[in-house]
């Protein structure tokens, strides 16, 4: 009877063993961004066809059309949308390791989209292929998604319109190895949609933004929900968060120098020594014939972890900001800046009280326009006013009467938990 239940079990791994075998030998299933019905991180990046491609050599952009004809050369392979190669998608040898399945196969006779950098070889355009996941398989009659209008010409007016709104986690799909993000969704399309939607509505000539998670993912926006806006100048700097959230500016005047304090070291408050929690950022704007002016972009230290350490932290930051700003008034009193941004506190809270400081130098509010049961905070229990437009006493000058508001909405129709500010000055 054991003999029997021997060669029963040797038996049955036999003939386990080859069917695990031919499993093994499976090539796996192409990368699932390359499946029709997939959408990855680049999806909502404006779309050209094929035949256009000529017109944007050195421009990141995604081209549609059918791959006709795929052959594999041995140090390249070429996918060619047409028999003539007016244009094609390379593979060089040393990117075959990233494709489970060789490229010829993978895409030939499909309707594609890829993303990439147009080049030039011999006077014909051309885009390189590195990843599976660059290419995103579609139906055969699959339209051109919509791009937005060109943005018409604008002259300025001499008058300029600044806005702040926290986005709320403008994060992308990818993992950035470098910062805890993983722990933080891409923003749902809807939201990024309403998010828009709320933007176009302040229509601001510059608008600072606070939970950016880089400049890549903010241009990529901008380039797909706001392309006739008018935003060309488009700025976000690394900053010291774990997240690795930025504080940004877009623009559609011209931008001048930019800088960044993230790497200011300052007192804790408890003998210790710290830095911006996420940065203070500047940005100079150059208005045509009219003067310049900084926009500083704050986004101070949340309340998570407890009001007494975290208010520490905050007063730290205030106090840092607030010296900035004093360097710079000392230097020229008739300097034009505004701070705006996320403050994590209320306008009577200590932190506020040192960036706002007393005396000549004050800065300027404008809270007296808005009602006071105004919040920028819309999240229950917690509704409060955080989020502020601060002036310089040279720039509060300029201010335009009744202009300062607070847009009250919801993070279901704004897509954001906090509402945008918004202040208009009189440049010339």
């Amino acid at each position: 009877m054991k003999r029997m239940r021997y060669f029963s079990i040797c038996l049955v791994l036999a003939l386990a063993l080859p069917l695990r075998a031919q499993d093994a030998a499976k090539p796996a299933e192409p990368a699932a961004a390359s499946q029709p019905g997939a959408s990855p991180a680049w999806a909502g990046k404006p779309v050209v066809k094929w035949q256009d491609a000529k017109n944007h050599v050195d421009e990141e952009i995604v081209v549609q059309g059918r791959i006709v004809q795929a052959r594999n050369m041995g140090s390249i392979t070429f996918l060619n949308f047409d028999t003539a190669r007016t244009f094609t998608a390379v593979v060089h040898q040393r990117n075959y390791k990233n494709f489970t399945t060789p490229a010829e196969k993978m895409f030939e006779g499909k309707t594609v989209r890829i993303h990439g950098i147009i080049s030039e070889y011999r006077d014909k355009p051309q885009i390189e292929v590195i990843k599976p996941d660059q290419v995103m398989i579609v139906a055969d009659d699959a339209p051109l998604p919509e791009r937005p209008a060109a943005p018409a010409p604008r002259e300025f007016s001499g008058t300029v319109t600044i806005a702040t709104f926290n986005v709320l986690n403008l994060f992308d799909a990818h993992d950035d190895p470098y910062h805890l993000d993983e722990g933080t969704d891409p923003k749902p399309e809807a939201e990024q949609k309403n998010l828009a939607a709320m933007i176009r509505k302040i229509d601001a000539d510059v608008l600072a933004l606070e939970e950016v998670e880089n400049e890549g993912v903010l241009k990529q926006f901008v380039e797909t929900h706001l392309g006739d806006m008018g935003y060309k100048n488009v700025v976000s700097i690394a900053s010291n968060d774990r997240r690795g959230i930025e504080c940004s500016v877009v623009s559609r005047l011209p931008v001048g120098p930019v800088t960044s304090y993230r790497f200011v070291d300052f007192s804790d408050g408890s003998g210790g020594q710290t830095r911006f929690q996420r940065d203070l950022l500047r940005v100079r704007i150059l208005p045509p014939e009219a003067p310049a002016f900084d926009v500083f972009v704050v986004h101070l230290k949340s309340k998570r972890g407890g009001e007494e350490s975290s208010g520490r932290i905050r007063t730290a930051e205030a106090k840092a900001a607030r010296a900035i700003m004093d360097e710079t008034l000392k230097a020229d009193p008739a300097a034009l800046f505004v701070i705006c941004g996320d403050f994590n506190d209320t306008f009577d809270s200590p932190s506020l009280k040192l960036i706002r400081g007393d005396g000549d130098s004050a800065l300027r509010d404008f809270l007296h326009d808005v009602p006071k049961s105004t919040v920028s905070y819309n999240q229950a229990p917690y509704k409060s006013m955080i989020d502020f437009i601060f002036a310089s006493p040279a720039m509060a000058k300029r201010y335009e009467a009744k202009s300062y508001q607070v847009i009250q909405s919801s993070k279901k129709e704004g897509g954001s938990d906090h509402n945008p500010v918004v202040a208009r000055f009189k440049l010339k």
